[in-house]
């Protein structure tokens, strides 16, 4: 009778470990939906679950729960995406800033800042061989990655300079230990055969500084070509 009792439990387990999360799943195709610029189909959607998911079911449920909300999930001939809710759209005002590129410059900058801070500006200068002008960290302000800190205890006090939370929201990092390593950018594709930081000090306690120039010069490049930010002209 024991040896019955087991083996339905074994059963029963493995029947539920084959069974989709179902409430994982909703969170998934919220998710998708959340993120993706265009309306998805329920085929679409189905090729990103897990295979034997009711997602029609599903979309139906999400539809309920937005139904009351600001922002609900409509169908347009089949086709799946949030929307703001239609009685508030007399009520909204989107004001859109015109979006430029940040320039290679501030990229550097901001690279070596984040990588590197506390650091003064006569040290940014030094890394990057040459002037920086007053404009580019106006740039990097005017964004709010950057902002003073404190004043370096050696002769003329020169102003130090640290990235700021609005940085680390910007490129979705959680603290500055997750700034992208070599490892990474070179996954992304994103090393950068040409180290745009050549003169960059070795880090103490670093057995080789090769890789603190590719990060720094690798992260400007990711900065520079794959983020757009908004900024006001």
């Amino acid at each position: 009778m024991t040896d019955m009792i087991e083996t339905a439990e074994t059963t029963q387990t493995e029947i539920t470990e084959l069974l989709p999360d179902t409430a994982h799943q909703l969170r998934l195709i919220e998710a998708i939906l959340f993120a993706s610029a265009e309306p998805l189909s329920a085929h679409m959607l189905a090729q990103q679950v897990v295979e034997g998911t009711n997602v029609d079911e599903l979309l139906m449920q999400l539809k309920t729960q937005y139904a009351e909300r600001g922002v609900n999930l409509v169908e347009n001939d089949g086709q799946w995406s949030f929307r703001t809710a239609a009685d508030l759209a007399g009520q909204m005002k989107i004001t859109r800033q015109p979006r430029r590129k940040l320039p290679r410059a501030a990229a550097e900058v901001l690279a070596i800042i984040a990588y590197h801070q506390p650091v003064t500006r006569a040290e940014i200068e030094s890394i990057r061989g040459v002037d920086t002008s007053r404009g580019t960290l106006d740039i990097l302000l005017e964004l709010g990655w950057v902002r003073p800190g404190k004043r370096r205890e050696t002769p003329g006090r020169p102003l130090t300079w640290n990235t700021t939370p609005e940085f680390l929201s910007h490129f979705n990092l959680e603290n500055l230990n997750d700034l992208p390593g070599v490892d990474e950018l070179k996954a992304a594709g994103l090393l950068d055969a040409r180290p745009v930081l050549a003169n960059l000090p070795r880090e103490q306690g670093s057995d080789d500084s090769s890789d603190v120039t590719e990060e720094d010069g690798d992260f400007a490049q990711w900065v520079s070509q794959e983020q757009e930010p908004e900024a006001a002209e």
